[in-house]
């Protein structure tokens, strides 16, 4: 089963951020919790988490593209 992974809410007032790096590539095997991209908003750079165990289907948002809180960046195939 696919899970999406979503650009996270940061912080309040912020509604959009940059990829700024993968730490993954598709294939590779991630874990729950893990981080596998660095997004930077206006005020900071954060690290996003793998929502589940299992690898990296697709990466539906490129580095240095800026996408909304909610987006789908990249898909999970559990497993």
């Amino acid at each position: 089963m696919a899970v999406s992974v979503e650009l996270p809410n940061i912080s309040m007032g912020v509604t959009e951020a940059t990829i700024v790096s993968w730490l993954k590539n598709v294939g590779d095997r991630v874990e729950a919790g893990e981080v596998i991209a660095e997004v930077e908003t206006a005020k900071s750079t954060v690290e996003v988490e793998s929502p589940a165990s299992g690898t990296l289907a697709s990466i539906a948002v490129q580095v240095d593209e800026t996408v909304d809180v909610g987006t789908e960046i990249a898909t999970i195939e559990e497993g």
